[in-house]
């Protein structure tokens, strides 16, 4: 998906297609993950759609749980879902920065190659 070491850098147009992709990955993920809170408070604490979607959009943003929670099954699973949260919140942002990291430093290692050369 990447240029390679030896290869140049990629025209602003091939750089702007990842960045949107990675943009699109990482909310596509990120839909997947309320997804599983909206399902997880719904089963767990019988919630209806739209207190178990601010539940678990509090949750995936390091908020915290909006409602109190009733049963044992949906603490657990509340305290389980704010540990893949993190997790997520992390490979999200790994996801949106990598074609900006790539590029910074595929740019570093052609100049340095540059100056290299010229000894």
């Amino acid at each position: 998906m990447y240029e390679k070491r030896h290869h140049p850098l990629a025209p602003l147009k091939i750089f702007l297609k990842r960045v949107v992709l990675n943009l699109l990955i990482g909310f596509a993920l990120i839909g997947f993950s309320l997804g599983i809170g909206m399902i997880g408070y719904h089963h767990f604490e019988d919630m209806d759609g739209v207190s178990s979607f601010e539940n678990a959009a509090m949750i995936l943003s390091g908020m915290g749980p909006v409602d109190v929670l009733e049963t044992s099954g949906g603490k657990v699973f509340a305290g389980i879902y704010a540990l893949f949260s993190g997790t997520i919140f992390l490979i999200f942002i790994a996801i949106i920065l990598a074609p900006i990291f790539h590029r910074f430093f595929h740019q570093f290692l052609i100049k340095n190659r540059r100056l290299g050369s010229d000894e």
